[in-house]
């Protein structure tokens, strides 16, 4: 299994942490906080089939932080 956490700073000046982490049967659980957010989006795909790149999990949670 694949564990990876990254942190991005968005157009704006907030920094985002991402974490994507493959779990068995093709699953994946990414997730994605915004710094001083006690909000965290996160999502489990079933069928995550082959690994997602960062990009592929940063533009999953593309319309949530675009909200302010």
């Amino acid at each position: 299994m694949l564990d990876e956490e990254w942190i991005k700073t968005l157009e704006d000046g907030r920094m985002v942490k991402f974490n994507y982490q493959e779990l068995p049967e093709d699953w994946a659980f990414i997730t994605a906080q915004i710094e001083g957010n006690e909000v965290v989006y996160s999502v489990v795909l079933t069928k995550a089939g082959n690994r997602l790149s960062r990009e592929d999990v940063e533009s999953h949670f593309k319309g949530e932080l675009s909200k302010k």
